[in-house]
This record gives C-alpha cells, structure tokens and sequence, in this order.
C-alpha cells in the first residue's frame, strides 16, 4: 500500500477531497454574491453593471491607463469595453485623452464624479471585507491572498504584481 509523502519529500501535505474542494468552490460562489450584492445595487440605480465597476475600479486604480492596458486587465472583447468607456464617458464619469506620445492611444481618468462612485463601490466593498478579515483573523488573511494568488495563471499574476508594485 502506498504511503503519503512525508514531510521530508517536500510536498504539500494538504489531501483535500472533492467534497472538500466542492464546498470551497460553493463558499467562494456565495461569498462573491456577498461581495458584489452592495455595489450591485448602487450600479443598478445608475443603470450600470460589473462591467462599469471593473473598469472603473482599474481605471482609478491605475488614472491614465491606456485603453489597451485596459483591456488586457479585464480580459474583455474591444467591442465590449467601448460600450462600457462609451457609456461612463458620457454620464461624465471617465475622460478620455489622446495620447501626447502616442495619438493612437486613448488614455483614461475618472471624473470628480467618477471617483465619488468608485468611493462608495469601494467603501461597500471594504467594509465587508474588513468584517470578513476581523472575523477570520490575520492568518486566515494571508492564507487567503495565497490561496488567490495561486489560482492566478502567469498573465494575471503579473498583471496582478504590477498593480501591487503601483502601491
């Protein structure tokens, strides 16, 4: 009968089952509508989806970002994201500039208005995970952010290190 790998092997102890891989693939499910429930209802009353707060989350995160970085973040189709820029840009939320170096480029900036959306999207946001996190504890914090970080593949994980290297 073979034994499991003991800790001189150097492999990773952890044996988890589908049952125990099931129920975290559900907790993450229901935790996501969790964490997207209060933002949701703020976009609605606007008229927008998670398509608007992805892209307004990543262009405050990163103001001037290209429209191409942009779409290489969120992983969306050019004809999707315009239809998302185009409706934020013009409720005043986003501008867009030509870019001085390259005219090609459009780059993106939340309005006054635009970043008084993305601070209540946040806000909510925050405020439920700071709960989450005080009720976990700080090691169930980290074990968590390597647990996301380990689902990344190299593209997003880079994407990811990038925005963490922004501060």
């Amino acid at each position: 009968m073979a034994q499991a790998p003991g800790p001189s092997s150097g492999e990773n102890l952890l044996f988890l089952t589908d049952e125990q891989l099931r129920k975290g693939i559900e907790a993450m499910f229901f935790a996501y509508r969790g964490f997207t429930a209060d933002p949701d209802r703020i976009l609605a009353e606007k008229g927008y989806g998670r398509a608007h707060h992805r892209a307004i989350h990543f262009i405050h995160r990163s103001p001037g970002t290209t429209v191409n970085n942009l779409l290489a973040i969120l992983g969306v189709t050019k004809q999707s994201l315009n239809r998302v820029l185009r409706a934020l840009i013009e409720d005043g939320l986003v501008e867009s500039k030509v870019g001085t170096i390259d005219r090609r480029e459009r780059h993106l900036t939340l309005t006054e208005d635009g970043v008084a959306l993305e601070r209540m999207l946040s806000d909510a946001q925050r405020d439920r995970m700071r709960l989450a996190y005080k009720s976990a504890g700080p090691a169930a914090v980290t074990g968590f952010r390597q647990v996301l970080e380990a689902m990344m593949d190299d593209t997003m994980r880079s994407q990811y290190d990038a925005l963490k290297d922004q501060g």
